[in-house]
């Protein structure tokens, strides 16, 4: 998930085929779905959405909030921002929710952060806002969960959408800053510098 979240899609395609192969239980098919669907393999994602809808039909966690998550990730990448905002409606009730320790990572927020990418994508840019600050505002909730520091990427992106260059050039700052000790090669970093360079 990490990889596929920083934007490392081979490595990541690689790791989720090899954790599939290891074990193929319910939670290495939840974070398999949503990193399929960053990936952008949606067929095998929803393949994986599928499977578990049918053997967990009752389960609130996987039908109520990862589910929702996962179609919707699929969603974008399909350039329908629109559908996936309705996906994750399903999700707002339990997106606060603290889950199971064993899927940590995403776990806490991580409809909000796939809402706030499809605004994005819809050039909604205060919607997005609202959605990647619930990261900065429940900052202890969401502990070490990567998308904490990505949110700070999105909001960048989202106020330079609403052309406020100011709190854009802050939060690009934010994200560079956290991420000031990372590898160099890293496809969202090298991204973020791009951005925040034209911002200048």
């Amino acid at each position: 998930m990490r990889e596929a979240a920083f934007g490392n899609l081979a490595l990541a395609a690689e790791q989720t085929a090899s954790a599939l192969n290891l074990a193929s239980n319910r939670g290495v098919q939840i974070l398999a779905g949503l990193a399929l669907a960053r990936e952008e393999d949606s067929t095998r994602a929803e393949r994986i959405a599928d499977e578990l809808q049918k053997r967990f039909p009752l389960d609130t966690v996987i039908n109520g909030y990862w589910l929702p998550t996962i179609r919707a990730s699929i969603e974008i990448n399909r350039s329908d921002p629109s559908k996936a905002i309705e996906l994750l409606k399903a999700a707002a009730p339990y997106e606060l929710g603290l889950l199971p320790s064993n899927l940590e990572f995403g776990a806490l927020l991580y409809p909000a952060y796939v809402r706030g990418q499809a605004y994005l994508l819809l050039h909604e840019g205060s919607e997005a806002t609202v959605e990647f600050q619930k990261f900065l505002d429940l900052r202890s909730l969401v502990a070490n969960n990567p998308l904490f520091v990505l949110a700070h990427l999105g909001l960048a992106r989202a106020y330079a959408m609403q052309r406020d260059n100011a709190k854009a050039r802050a939060a690009y700052q934010d994200f560079l800053t956290l991420w000031k000790d990372a590898h160099p090669d890293i496809p969202v970093l090298i991204a973020a510098k791009s951005e925040y360079s034209k911002l200048q």
